[in-house]
């Protein structure tokens, strides 16, 4: 029992042991119950199930703040939102990339609880180094908040440009140096096939395999960012990583009912260039300009919370008539 009341980076062991609970309750929950056949989800059930996960991430905040104190609670919830807004951007790039291999919507729930499933494994490795990278290296928060001044300011003036799915460097070795289907085999990642070269069983990746690395790398390609942000937010390991991962888990239940009309967000990139640039410029205002007092966690969620609901509304109301482009 004394273990259980020990620390472990700053938070007691049992805190983490709640939080890794829940989350394994939750997956188990949402793939041994609600999804044991492939079928494809509706809006209606997507925004249903979005909204669990997020009264249940909103509900662990206010555990934390609870337990851990306003200001933790408020560095929670800023940091959730912030991941939970650029979830929303990853939907993009998600919805993209099925299209590119085909992937019907019916197996896509597969690929991404999977993908989650290693995203939260991933994060917790770049959230563990960047937590001992900034004990160690104090001055690594000023490198990682001009990082994000940088990129908001780079995404602000960024083309919309798809990304080449079918280019990726990784999807091109992966088809020279493995066996890979034409077709889809229903929900399965690897089949046994007849490979052509040597007329004998051998074992095949599928389409929606090629799908479920490129979803991985894309987020890891968006760690980059989401990481730091955090980091310019709190050092505490645990909120650090319980708000990362808290936006995550809803992401698959979210991506069905935004998907489709994910052209709609289309002012949500800026808003989130100015959260980035905000989030990174508050860690010299408050070291520079309020003498090395914290930067008020309040109000780094309202402004947070306004910019990224100013974004989501502006977009709503430019593309009300139903266009794929912003109107002018």
């Amino acid at each position: 029992m004394e273990f259980l009341f020990s620390d472990w980076l700053g938070t007691p062991v049992w805190f983490w042991a709640a939080f890794i609970g829940l989350v394994v309750a939750l997956t188990a929950f949402d793939l041994g119950i609600l999804h044991k056949e492939n079928k494809e989800m509706g809006i209606g059930e997507s925004l249903k199930l979005s909204a669990l996960y997020i009264g249940i991430a909103l509900a662990f905040g206010a555990w934390i703040w609870a337990e851990k104190g306003g200001e933790a609670g408020l560095q929670y919830y800023t940091g959730f939102f912030i991941e939970k807004a650029l979830s929303i951007d990853n939907i993009f790039v998600i919805s993209l990339i099925f299209a590119t291999f085909a992937i019907p919507a019916r197996y896509q729930y597969r690929a991404l609880l999977w993908g989650i499933v290693a995203v939260i494994l991933l994060r917790g490795i770049m959230i563990a180094g960047g937590a001992a990278l900034v004990t160690e290296y104090e001055w690594l928060l000023y490198v990682f908040a001009a990082f994000l001044v940088f990129t908001g300011v780079k995404m602000l003036f960024a083309s919309d440009k798809p990304m080449d799915v079918a280019g990726n460097p990784v999807v091109r070795w992966l088809s020279r140096h493995i066996p890979i289907t034409p077709d889809l085999h229903g929900e399965k990642f690897f089949v046994r096939t007849i490979d052509k070269r040597s007329g004998k069983l051998a074992l095949a990746a599928t389409p929606l395999f090629l799908a479920l690395v490129v979803i991985n790398l894309a987020d890891l390609v968006f760690a980059v960012d989401s990481v730091p942000a955090i980091f310019a937010i709190t050092t505490d390991t645990f909120i650090v990583y319980t708000s990362n991962i808290m936006a995550i888990l809803g992401l698959r239940a979210l991506y069905f009912a935004l998907a489709a009309m994910v052209h709609r967000f289309h002012y949500l990139k800026y808003a989130l260039a100015l959260v980035l640039v905000f989030i990174g410029s508050k860690i010299f205002v408050a070291d520079f300009l309020l003498g090395g007092a914290k930067f008020p966690p309040l109000i780094s969620l309202g402004v947070t919370v306004a910019l990224i609901a100013g974004g989501v509304l502006w977009s709503l109301v430019k593309t009300k008539d139903g266009d794929e482009s912003p109107s002018t």
